[in-house]
């Protein structure tokens, strides 16, 4: 879903579109055209990070993680 709010709702409630802005873009729209996009520019990082969570069991090190990567190459 993707969500569009207008430049004025922006300017009303702009630390709470910042908050939701790190984990959804938000399209800002004047006179029902967008004109602006707010996003998170990290956000490419955080899904490869939610995305390797969990591969490995906890009890795994850091060097048998980094042999297996090596190993697979």
């Amino acid at each position: 879903m993707i969500m569009s709010i207008t430049a004025t709702e922006l300017k009303v409630n702009l630390s709470k579109y910042l908050l939701l802005a790190e984990t959804e873009d938000i399209y800002i729209t004047r006179n029902g055209k967008i004109v602006a996009k707010l996003t998170n520019p990290y956000q490419n990082r955080v899904d490869i990070a939610n995305s390797l969570f969990g591969i490995l069991s906890s009890e795994t090190t850091l060097e048998e993680a980094e042999e297996e990567r090596l190993n697979t190459i």
